[in-house]
């Protein structure tokens, strides 16, 4: 990987290029391809690389707690964050759901070193919650929908400030019409896909004023670093 702005720097040290501010912060990462399609058949891997894959897990092990929808949770075939060398323990998925129509009996929950975050609403069927509250730390934010400013809240309440959000579109949609993005790592693949597939912001519209703050390049692919602006 280079760095193609603003210094020319081969292998940069990705740990201290995405490293997070002293202050909580939502991330998003997601990948897109070059006419901006979310994924490719259903799914983000067609579009991912190597480079892409490396990136993932250093933004990972950077982070305080990994924020995803269930939709994506479920299409993806989330298990659980793996331990790294530089992070033995491996911080804690929080799985975004109104419904929770999530296989609590799958390896996100049964095989978590630290224990899963379920985030849902009041709304929620009493039973599944109580189910959920069995094998994973249950948040209660909002009463029909969940409440994402509440949902940080109660996430920076456990401490859990390096927030990094890996989608899907329609929970990146809503964190972003709530005011709630403060960064954007988007890895742009060199493809075109066309159809019908998402952007990487799929739902309400709104508008995040951003600025461009590091690219990197590897193979063609590049990894854009954007943050809300006004931030350093």
């Amino acid at each position: 990987m280079r760095r193609i702005h603003p210094d020319m720097v081969d292998d940069p040290d990705l740990r201290q290029a995405y490293a997070y501010p002293d202050r909580p912060w939502l991330r998003l990462n997601m990948v897109a391809s070059a006419d901006g399609a979310a994924w490719l058949e259903g799914l983000s891997a067609g579009l991912s690389s190597k480079g892409d894959r490396r990136l993932f897990g250093v933004l990972r092990g950077l982070a305080d707690v990994i924020v995803a929808g269930a939709a994506t949770v479920r299409a993806e075939g989330y298990g659980p964050a793996k331990p790294r060398e530089d992070r033995p323990v491996p911080p804690p998925i929080a799985v975004v759901t109104r419904r929770l129509d999530l296989d609590l009996a799958g390896p996100l929950f049964t095989d978590a070193k630290t224990r899963t975050i379920v985030v849902t609403c009041a709304d929620a069927p009493a039973d599944r919650r109580a189910a959920a509250a069995e094998v994973a730390d249950v948040i209660v934010a909002g009463t029909d929908r969940v409440d994402f400013a509440a949902a940080l809240a109660a996430l920076h309440e456990r401490g859990l400030t390096k927030v990094l959000c890996e989608g899907g579109p329609r929970v990146n949609a809503q964190l972003a019409a709530d005011g709630l993005v403060d960064e954007l790592c988007l890895t742009v693949s060199p493809l075109l896909v066309g159809g019908g597939a998402a952007r990487i912001l799929n739902g309400q519209a709104s508008q995040t004023p951003m600025r461009l703050a590091q690219v990197l390049e590897e193979d063609g692919v590049l990894f854009c670093r954007y943050v809300r602006k006004g931030e350093p």
